[in-house]
């Protein structure tokens, strides 16, 4: 048992144990705690864009041909679409099969719109900014402004950029490649730093949301929390798992492999919290730096499984709740707009909700004011959204990694098997042999 406490695990898991704990036993002092998990994920936000910086720079760099980069990329996407939309898809037919919605009669001039302004007026932008917009905020103003924006994707794109530059120039630019991959140990060294306080960072953010909603928040809107859940939990074993499987690995023993990582993002509800932790573990399974690279940052913004499997079914569970009837027409439009929105809901304030609004509005027959509905639980449906995307984006790369002939599996099976250990720690040898085991 005290080796249990000794690590990340065992201490997020006691951190979400006494969390809970204040929250309902202490209501008012946990609400004081929100700043300890605030601070953990700016600290965290911190690290990612330089740190996705050195990573691509690097990787591009050291890929040795600019066609393979290009290659991994255009799988990426095609991989990323072909999923999304079985996922979207998912979200629709469970809704249609459990009803979560049905016998509700919700009357929508009845539903208070106060504390939705700031969400649909955020929507409209959203929705109302086409396709050259969109790529239009690709485009950083200056190139530290994409360091400050904390658009990923900016980020991204300053990054392949000079990762490109750097291969092109060759000899000329390895002195650059070094100084920037010797950079990256010392930033991964400070997240190294900041990941031993995602118990503190947990624990406040636990104990918050425990001591202001209440445990009891959670039976509000049960039926259609526990339907996302289970929903998720069948895409992630079901659909990931087979995909999985084809690559020649299990996701059960992929998920315990990333367990740390998924315990801080359950109570956090964020996967930004573990993006740069999550690199650094598939780096060590055994897939190139290049290809995590580009498929993680590229994932958070155009991958979101989980977020698409709650536009879908947040959206049918409404027009349930509310009487409005949706035609085969209906839905496709649900479809078709959710798997463009979808890719914008990263780095959007209030993101979920935001978007969804402007999925709904595609549908006039569908009252907007039904996100009344979900509002008051969106944080508790949001710890599944983010563990859904995460195990999706993970996943995302071992498989184009697999598709690009781009991983050690040899070494990929010994990480899972658990016959060798990740250490994140710099100083500390990156794959140490287990011990054997006394009984």
């Amino acid at each position: 048992m005290p080796k249990f406490f000794k690590t990340i695990f065992g201490q997020v898991v006691v951190a979400l144990v006494v969390g809970i704990a204040l929250g309902v036993l202490y209501p008012d002092f946990a609400t004081k705690l929100k700043p300890l998990g605030d601070a953990f994920i700016k600290l965290i936000k911190l690290m990612i864009a330089p740190i996705i910086f050195c990573v691509v720079v690097h990787g591009i760099a050291g890929a040795g041909s600019l066609k393979k980069v290009g290659r991994v990329g255009v799988k990426a996407i095609v991989y990323f679409e072909l999923i999304t939309t079985v996922a979207l898809m998912l979200g629709i037919a469970l809704a249609f099969a459990f009803q979560p919605g049905a016998g509700m009669n919700i009357d929508p001039k009845s539903l208070d719109a106060t504390s939705l302004k700031s969400y649909v007026d955020t929507a409209s932008q959203v929705k109302s900014s086409g396709t050259a917009e969109f790529l239009m905020k690709l485009i950083p103003t200056t190139f530290v402004g994409a360091f400050t924006s904390g658009d990923v994707l900016q980020v991204l794109l300053i990054s392949v950029m000079f990762g490109c530059a750097l291969s092109l120039i060759g000899d000329a630019g390895k002195p650059v490649a070094d100084f920037i991959e010797r950079a990256s140990h010392a930033l991964f060294k400070m997240m190294y730093f900041i990941v031993r306080l995602a118990p503190l960072g947990v624990l406040g953010a636990i104990a918050f949301t425990v001591g202001k909603y209440g445990v009891g928040s959670l039976k509000q809107l049960g039926y259609l929390v526990v339907l996302f859940y289970g929903t998720v939990i069948i895409f992630v074993v079901v659909i990931l798992g087979s995909v999985l499987r084809l690559a020649g690995f299990s996701i059960f023993k992929f998920i315990r492999y990333l367990k740390d990582e998924l315990m801080i993002v359950l109570g956090t509800a964020s996967s930004d919290s573990v993006l740069p932790q999550v690199m650094r573990k598939l780096e060590k399974m055994g897939i190139s730096d290049s290809t995590v690279g580009l498929v993680i940052p590229t994932g958070y913004s155009f991958n979101l499984d989980a977020f698409s499997i709650y536009l879908t079914l947040a959206a049918v569970f409404i027009a349930q709740a509310t009487n409005t009837p949706l035609s085969l027409e209906n839905l496709l439009v649900i479809l078709g707009v959710a798997l463009i929105t979808s890719k914008g809901a990263h780095g959007v304030p209030g993101s979920a909700i935001v978007i969804l609004a402007a999925t709904l509005t595609a549908i006039p027959d569908i009252p907007v004011l039904g996100l009344v509905l979900v509002l008051s639980v969106d944080w508790f449906m949001g710890i599944a959204r983010a563990l859904g995307n995460l195990i999706g984006n993970c996943v995302a790369t071992v498989v184009v990694a697999a598709w690009e002939k781009d991983i050690d599996k040899v070494q990929a099976r010994k990480v899972l098997d658990g016959k060798v250990e990740v250490d994140l720690d710099e100083h500390a040898e990156d794959l140490a042999p287990l011990q054997p085991q006394h009984t």
